[in-house]
């Protein structure tokens, strides 16, 4: 984590590089007549300057700074503010830590460390009259950059060491002195409840499937249920995926790590909420011992689910966590899960595809995104699309006959196990924002989506 100080004047240190906003397109570097380094971020357009822009512009700070191996750099809040005017200074200043730690993070677990040490930012100072409530923006900002850095080291983790066991015990490290009671299901209490969609999946692994629980009771009222899927790695099972699809399923627990690092700065933060975290864990492997299409799994609710596909395991597991979510009587569901390639083809890689039958939680969910850069964006949840995922000989199908519409048909699969409650469910089918891509200016690997979305949206609920 960046340590970050604070100074009324501007510093005068050759080590350290001032950094600040300038319009036009490019970054630069100088060195100034007193012989400090100066790195100029080019903003484009004062007039077209967004908070979209703001986002990246803030991770372009930490990207130079990497690139000269530059240690140090002191950015003026002034000098900040006055190209951002479509900002509070609160809200500047989180945001600014926030996507500066987010470029600073690097995957560096299985790497030898050089002899220079990493090439990261190791201080910022921010110069000015700084408030104390800017502060505490600020304090916050990195806070919630930590946890999502946190849940990137944890999805980055290779499948050979990332099982259904690990990731109950990453559950109760990230839990670790907080106010978050974690416990977990093994093979006998999910037999016992009879999740048959967690079994069937898990059943072709020798590793045992794991549910795990986390209740953060921080306030008073219905919870709010958090639901992650922990698909450990994902080949595909019997229906095996080709090599080029499979390199990097062991992230198909992104769903599962951003639930978990989530209810963890939600108690970090102290939020006046309740809040549970349901992670159905599983590995998908073909075995003598998988299950197999046309195999019929009862679930916990008593619905059947006709398998056509093997490899649209994540809609299986959600059925059952989606059931014990109603033990809880909840104020809302919201499930996350990188359940479908479909929702990459509609969206790219910029968006997750959210989609609800609460069409005022859409828009408070989609204005969450755009605060917080963690951007989504609605499909549709008609029920004419309930046609297509009705089963032969069981009461749904895991997958259709036709290849298009996959990410709305897995959607209204998961509707199926939600329709008749009287509280309201969304699902985030973040595929799509698995992993970072050229131009945001992360480190390769997971892009920690969607924590910011989550944390702001709860935050502001």
């Amino acid at each position: 984590m960046i340590n970050i100080t604070y100074s009324e004047t501007k510093p005068e240190v050759k080590e350290i590089a001032l950094a600040r906003f300038e319009e036009g397109n490019d970054s630069w570097t100088q060195v100034l007549q007193s012989g400090q380094k100066e790195i100029v971020i080019g903003i484009g357009k004062k007039e077209d300057f967004t908070r979209r822009k703001f986002i990246i512009t803030a991770r372009r700070i930490a990207v130079s700074a990497k690139a000269g191996k530059i240690k140090k750099i002191a950015v003026s809040l002034e000098n900040i503010l006055s190209f951002s005017p479509f900002l509070k200074e609160d809200e500047a200043g989180e945001l600014l830590i926030q996507n500066m730690e987010l470029a600073n993070f690097e995957f560096v677990a299985y790497k030898t460390q050089p002899e220079e040490g990493w090439n990261v930012v190791e201080e910022v100072i921010i110069y000015g009259a700084i408030k104390e409530e800017i502060k505490q923006a600020i304090e916050r900002g990195q806070m919630i950059a930590d946890e999502v850095n946190a849940s990137r080291k944890l999805i980055n983790t290779p499948g050979g060491e990332m099982t259904p066991s690990v990731l109950a015990e990453a559950a109760k490290k990230a839990a670790q002195g907080l106010d978050i009671k974690v416990s977990m299901l093994g093979k006998k209490e999910i037999q016992e409840l009879k999740m048959g969609g967690i079994l069937g999946v898990s059943e072709g692994s020798r590793e045992e499937p794991k549910f795990i629980l986390m209740e953060y009771m921080g306030g008073e009222g219905k919870p709010i249920v958090l639901v992650g899927k922990g698909v450990t790695f994902d080949t595909g099972g019997l229906s095996l995926k080709p090599e080029q699809y499979m390199y990097e399923m062991h992230m198909d627990m992104s769903g599962g790590g951003a639930v978990i690092h989530t209810i963890a700065l939600a108690a970090k933060l102290k939020l006046k909420k309740n809040i549970v975290a349901l992670i159905p864990a599983v590995e998908n492997m073909p075995s003598g011992s998988s299950y197999r299409p046309g195999d019929i799994l009862k679930t916990m609710s008593g619905k059947t689910i006709e398998v056509l596909n093997t490899d649209a395991e994540g809609r299986i597991i959600l059925a059952d966590a989606l059931t014990y979510a109603k033990k809880y009587n909840p104020e809302l569901v919201i499930d996350v899960a990188t359940l479908t390639g479909a929702a990459s083809v509609a969206l790219g890689e910029r968006a997750s595809a959210i989609f609800s039958k609460d069409e005022s939680l859409i828009e408070k969910i989609r204005k969450s995104g755009e605060e917080s850069g963690d951007y989504v964006w609605p499909l549709p949840l008609w029920e004419e699309y309930e046609e297509d995922i009705k089963g032969t000989f069981g009461d749904v199908a895991n997958s259709t006959k036709t290849r298009y519409g996959g990410a709305i048909t897995a959607a209204v699969f998961l509707y199926q196990f939600v329709k008749d409650v009287g509280y309201s469910w969304l699902h985030i089918d973040m595929a799509p924002r698995m992993t970072s891509i050229e131009g945001e200016y992360l480190a390769k690997g997971s892009s920690g989506a969607p924590i910011q979305l989550l944390i702001n949206f709860l935050r502001k609920l």
